[in-house]
């Protein structure tokens, strides 16, 4: 299961965010720094408004949403790259995930303690982004003297690794992170072996207060970190109150849909970033529907049919001969299988076919 790391400065929300996109209270919240030390892991279910319409069609009570995994990670200071902060055991935490969720502070609030004194979003994204980019330039130094023989022997995979090796370190020696490098995809393929932490996907949670949350589209520390991470950083951001999804881990649905109709928002900023994070790891769905259950599974963004069947089990895959497939907005709008059939939007795809995001999907095999 890919894992979105939770990172951050100290104090800006990211456990309390952790606590509510994983509907726990495992991770300790506090108003002081390095409250986190080890990492949280908290198994996460991606709302999907598609399933209680299949549940409707399919005519079943078992519904399983797909999943990912979220890491709560403890906050980075600056000097972090040089073990300040116990950064080098932090930053070693990120090298391990696939994704990161940055939580970025958007709100004022004199009884929590900022750790540099006064809330500047677009500062806190700079010095966390600068701390990773010094360790993933030590780390490049480190690779190419170590590569550096089988460089001379004219080793073929070191050389074709120092060649983007020396195109990535004037990048990060300038401050910039690796995922804004323009590369090559034969190169970008090369680029991912070195698990750089300034080359994984990124997405940005502007944590506001309670009361912000309807009127966040016109809060300027927002408004600032989006045009930063669009025109800086090729990235998203989102809006979230951690606080307010923390008090929703402990109200029925209903309840928690008039609080949020109270505060005048629709939705809680959590499902959008579950999705969006999603998503950002190049995660897409598809569906397998009957009366036994209605199922999210989880496949990569181009993965083929067979790809996709082994997903269930690995014999499917091994096994394949076809797939017996329609698409989401055609199922519904036909009300049932047999109607897609009817209509001929039901149809069979062999070893090719690269499975759309939202196919309901019935595999054959024979191994």
């Amino acid at each position: 299961m890919l894992k979105a790391g939770i990172v951050g400065l100290p104090n800006v929300g990211k456990s309390t965010l952790f606590n509510a996109v994983t509907r726990t209270r495992k991770a300790m919240a506090a108003n002081y720094p390095f409250c986190t030390i080890d990492p949280n892991v908290g198994i996460v279910t991606v709302p999907d408004d598609r399933l209680a319409v299949l549940q409707k069609i399919a005519k079943t009570n078992v519904v399983i949403p797909a999943a990912i995994e979220f890491v709560d990670i403890a906050g980075l200071v600056k000097g972090a790259s040089q073990g300040e902060g116990l950064g080098n055991k932090f930053l070693s935490h990120i090298r391990e995930v696939d994704a990161l969720v940055q939580v970025v502070r958007c709100f004022e609030d004199p009884d929590i303690h900022h750790v540099t004194g006064s809330v500047d979003p677009v500062r806190d994204i700079e010095t966390i982004t600068t701390e990773l980019a010094l360790s993933d330039l030590e780390a490049v130094k480190k690779k190419r003297a170590s590569i550096a023989k089988d460089v001379k022997r004219g080793e073929k995979l070191a050389v074709a690794e120092d060649a983007v090796l020396a195109k990535i370190e004037p990048h990060l020696d300038s401050g910039k992170p690796a995922i804004t490098l323009t590369l090559t995809p034969e190169d970008k393929a090369i680029s991912r072996l070195f698990w750089l932490m300034t080359d994984k996907p990124t997405i940005f949670a502007c944590n506001v207060k309670e009361s912000d949350l309807a009127t966040a589209d016109s809060n300027p520390y927002v408004q600032k970190v989006r045009e930063y991470v669009k025109t800086h950083l090729a990235c998203e951001a989102v809006v979230i109150s951690a606080q307010i999804e923390s008090d929703l881990v402990d109200l029925s649905p209903d309840e928690a849909k008039e609080f949020l109709k109270e505060l005048g928002v629709q939705e809680s900023g959590v499902g959008g970033l579950i999705r969006s994070t999603y998503h950002l790891l190049g995660l897409r769905t598809y569906f397998t529907a009957g009366e036994k259950e209605v199922r999210a599974w989880t496949i990569h963004a181009g993965d083929t049919a067979p790809k996709a069947a082994g997903v269930i089990h690995s014999d499917f895959e091994r096994g394949f001969i076809k797939a017996e497939t329609v698409a989401y907005a055609d199922l519904v709008k036909c009300g049932s299988v047999a109607a897609a059939r009817e209509k001929g939007l039901y149809r069979m795809e062999g070893k090719e076919y690269v499975v759309a995001d939202g196919d309901v999907l019935l595999f054959k095999f024979n191994v």
